[in-house]
């Protein structure tokens, strides 16, 4: 990601600028603050996206095949789990890039390297619950004869 794309983000007021640095007054606040990185990611990460996407597919997919409601609960905290991992994974890039500017250091890179691992870990680990929560109903479905 790179600096100029943080820049987009920049309060749009004086009086936005001066009160970002404070604890959110409120709880309404405090969610405002939520909504606006998730909208933040969904506009500006495109991996975001794909892994929104992807969950959207998984947990339509078990209400199409009929999945136990735990099962549905593992699956929703899993695609959850990829989906903060990626908020997380953008934050860290922001900091790195505020913190080392137009320059490469190496420690940035291993920071950077290490949070977008830990996305990728995540993500395979969804996989992996994935096929163990829908390969078996779905080789019912598929073998002729038994749907």
């Amino acid at each position: 990601m790179s600096i100029s794309s943080n820049l987009q983000t920049a309060p749009k007021s004086k009086k936005e600028s001066k009160t970002a640095w404070q604890v959110a007054p409120n709880l309404l606040t405090s969610f405002r603050y939520a909504w606006a990185g998730i909208v933040y990611a969904v506009r500006t990460q495109r991996n975001f996206r794909i892994h929104l996407a992807i969950g959207l597919v998984a947990l339509s997919l078990g209400i199409v095949l009929h999945i136990q409601p735990i099962e549905a609960a593992v699956v929703a905290i899993t695609v959850s789990a990829v989906l903060v991992m990626e908020l997380m994974n953008t934050a860290l890039e922001s900091v790195v890039d505020l913190t080392v500017g137009q320059t490469y250091h190496e420690l940035a890179k291993i920071a950077k390297d290490c949070a977008a691992g830990a996305v990728f870990i995540s993500a395979m680990a969804a996989l992996l619950v994935a096929a163990f929560i829908y390969l078996p109903p779905l080789l019912v479905l598929l073998q002729p004869g038994m749907a």
